[in-house]
């Protein structure tokens, strides 16, 4: 098949977040066997044509939405594509639907963020031939708000390099710092916004703290004004932490290997949460927030702890000690995390359950 893979118009590819991270990730494994193209928005750094592991990234003028949208939209009629993706935004596939109505066309939800109710949005919702949604919580939570298209919809779970997320020793280099006498080390990794929990966090460890020798570190960036306060949280709470900024997605599966376990304290609906996947995939016990798909991830107990209610830093306090005092436990959980990553959650298994639905498409 020959694929058009259109990312969002503010998101360069490749990228740090959860979305342009996903789209190289499936496309890599779809370009083994197919001709892929992912059409991204420009950037003065990065060439506007560029071959990347098999891959042709195509990268057009985005200074709106709407001149992206045209800009992709003149691509796409200059090549002729078998099928065309696109990620989170239904407004450019609606766009995109109208101007090559011939063309099988897949929007790929990763939120709920631009699936607001209304008859608007679910009349850009019609447009797409496929809708494809990352776990089964957000297909219910869409298929309550749009009922009639509930039946486009398609779960196709995310994944994580299997091969670039491995847990520490595995490749040779560096050993989990429970294993040397240093403090347990807590890792945070995302976005630095009120909804990610990030406050409650700080208490936690707090908590942790007076019991247990531990340290925080916070990988992600966020608003300077929120970020600022979370800084402030920590001093005024005396607790060991380190704000790392954004780390390059490229880099990260370091910090995965050198911490003793992932902390995700969302307190919004999470559609997925790619960093749960990526933790256990490199070894790492994962408390998480009960919520969302990220309950489809994690078995509590076995492979990490969901936490509920999410809402106070206690509960994540008590997980915490629990695998700081055990560090056998917190091994167990680690190896089972990556045992439910490799059968579950790598990105050639997304990339097939996609070509499954691509093939229906085409076929039709």
């Amino acid at each position: 098949m020959k694929i058009a893979m259109v990312a969002p118009e503010k998101l360069p590819v490749p990228g740090n977040g959860s979305v342009e991270i996903s789209i190289l990730g499936i496309a890599r494994e779809l370009a083994l066997r197919h001709e892929v193209t992912i059409i991204s928005r420009d950037m003065h750094s990065l060439p506007a044509k560029e071959q990347l592991e098999g891959i042709t990234i195509r990268r057009v003028p985005s200074s709106s939405p709407d001149r992206y949208i045209q800009a992709v939209i003149r691509l796409l009629k200059e090549n002729s594509f078998d099928l065309i993706q696109v990620d989170n935004r239904p407004r450019c596939l609606a766009r995109i639907k109208r101007s090559l109505p011939d063309t099988p066309a897949v929007l790929f939800l990763h939120s709920l963020t631009f699936a607001q109710p209304g008859p608007a949005r679910l009349a850009l919702l019609r447009q797409a031939d496929c809708i494809a949604v990352n776990s089964l919580s957000l297909r219910d939570r869409l298929g309550r708000r749009f009922p009639s298209v509930k039946h486009l919809m398609n779960v196709i779970p995310l994944g994580a390099d299997l091969t670039r997320f491995v847990p520490a020793l595995s490749d040779g280099t560096n050993s989990r710092p429970s294993e040397r006498s240093q403090p347990f080390s807590v890792l945070y990794v995302g976005r630095l916004i009120p909804g990610k929990g990030v406050d409650i966090l700080i208490r936690a460890v707090a908590l942790v703290q007076q019991k247990v020798d531990v340290q925080l570190i916070i990988a992600g960036k966020g608003p300077q004004v929120y970020v600022r306060k979370l800084r402030l949280l920590a001093r005024k709470l005396g607790i060991r932490s380190s704000f790392l900024g954004q780390i390059a997605h490229e880099q990260i599966h370091h910090l995965y290997r050198a911490a003793d376990c992932l902390v995700c304290p969302s307190q919004m609906h999470e559609a997925f949460g790619l960093v749960n996947v990526e933790a256990m995939a490199s070894g790492l016990p994962v408390i998480a927030s009960d919520n969302g798909g990220i309950r489809e991830i994690i078995e509590s107990g076995s492979s990490g702890y969901l936490v509920s209610p999410y809402d106070k830093p206690q509960p994540f306090t008590a997980c915490l000690q629990k695998l700081a005092r055990d560090p056998k436990l917190a091994t167990s959980l680690g190896k089972a995390g990556r045992a439910i990553a490799v059968n579950q959650f790598g990105w050639s298994r997304t990339a097939m359950h996609l070509e499954a639905a691509y093939t229906r498409l085409i076929r039709q």
